[in-house]
């Protein structure tokens, strides 16, 4: 692991997008792409770059259950919305939610990992350490499968929703085995609400109960974080 800590979200953020540009620059066929509000500000530097990506696949981390593409709170529709839109991407995957058959959409999303491997994944992670929708517990030689959400992370994401009630209880999600298969993954997290797990991630054991931790068996993964994120590390 390499471990980046930055002042703040704002240069931290700065420092990721000079890394994807360089990526991009240099000949990257697929990126992996993550959702929430850790990204945006890095979308947001991307779009506005003019950068010509007809060349580049992304594939996209996870999808609710039981959402449509358009609708405003589906992974879909954010990406669409802060990033494809604004760029000539020769491909764009992100899981179908509203599959007539969620496990016949895992297999299929995994056959378009196998034949678009990754060569930079973006990753963010929960306050309890998942990655994707891996909540704690899961295989880390689980493949893109559905995941039941934890109410720790229904929690987290009630604030794009109107109710609680209508956070999906389910996900489609890269499996732990489909995110280490990357070349190389850069992840981002920012804030004290991260910091706990920021440290198990980097100084605990390898261990299903923090499935970022795996990240520690990546031969290639860049961990940029903020003074806030990294505030309970003992090698800071």
């Amino acid at each position: 692991m390499n471990v980046l800590i930055f002042e703040s979200p704002e240069e931290a953020t700065q420092a990721a997008f000079e890394i994807v540009m360089k990526r991009l620059e240099s000949g990257l066929r697929t990126i992996g792409l993550a959702t929430g509000s850790t990204p945006l500000k890095l979308y947001e530097k991307l779009r506005n770059t003019n950068t010509d990506v007809s060349h580049v696949t992304t594939v996209n981390l996870d999808e609710y259950v039981g959402l449509e593409p358009t609708d405003p709170q589906s992974y879909n529709y954010y990406m669409n919305e802060e990033l494809f839109k604004y760029m000539n991407f020769a491909a764009t995957y992100v899981p179908n939610g509203v599959a007539e058959d969620p496990e016949q959409e895992c297999e299929r999303y995994e056959g378009i990992l196998k034949k678009h491997p990754v060569d930079l994944q973006i990753l963010g992670m929960g306050p309890n350490g998942h990655i994707g929708f891996n909540e704690p517990g899961t295989s880390f030689d689980s493949v893109t499968h559905i995941a039941e959400l934890t109410p720790s992370t229904r929690e987290a994401n009630k604030r794009f929703f109107e109710k609680e009630e209508d956070v999906p209880t389910k996900a489609i999600t890269m499996g732990i085995s489909s995110i280490m298969s990357a070349k190389e993954v850069l992840m981002l997290a920012f804030g004290e609400g991260k910091a706990e797990a920021v440290r198990s991630m980097i100084e605990g054991a390898v261990t299903v109960d923090c499935p970022a931790s795996v990240l520690q068996k990546h031969s290639n993964a860049i961990i940029i974080l903020d003074t806030e994120a990294a505030s309970k590390l003992k090698s800071e």
